[in-house]
């Protein structure tokens, strides 16, 4: 995987956008920072950049509970481009439900790499990014 990577959130809570965002920065665990409010903003980008795979994220961090377009619509829009897309992104669930059905679900998409329960720490955060910088 390319480093520095591009990291995507995409996450309706302004406050978790933003500490998130300043996480990464601070710790310098990407080059650039992508947020998105709902889903359908964050395929359009996709879209809008699926011949510039220099712009397509290499991590999203995604929500399950947003509106216009949830993180479970947006993994299904997600699939469906897939393959136009030039790289591989790496997509983490990042919510605040604990309900077994989300997890169960999570699981069984294997475009989806794991399930997270918010808050996210800034360790755990460092740790995801520092992991990956190996593949």
């Amino acid at each position: 995987m390319n480093k520095p990577f591009i990291v995507c959130i995409v996450d309706d809570d302004e406050i978790y956008q933003f500490t998130v965002t300043r996480t990464i920065e601070f710790h310098k665990l990407a080059k650039k920072v992508l947020v998105f409010s709902d889903g359908e903003l964050a395929i359009q980008f996709l879209i809008d950049n699926i011949d510039h795979y220099e712009h397509v994220p290499d991590i999203i961090f995604l929500d399950l509970n947003m509106p216009i377009m949830d993180g479970w619509q947006f993994i299904e829009e997600y699939i469906s481009i897939k393959p136009r897309i030039g790289k591989k992104i790496i997509i983490y669930i990042v919510s605040s439900s604990v309900d077994p059905i989300d997890l169960d679900r999570a699981k069984k998409v294997s475009e989806i790499s794991d399930y997270l329960i918010k808050p996210i720490t800034p360790d755990k955060l460092h740790d995801i990014i520092r992991s990956l910088e190996a593949l």
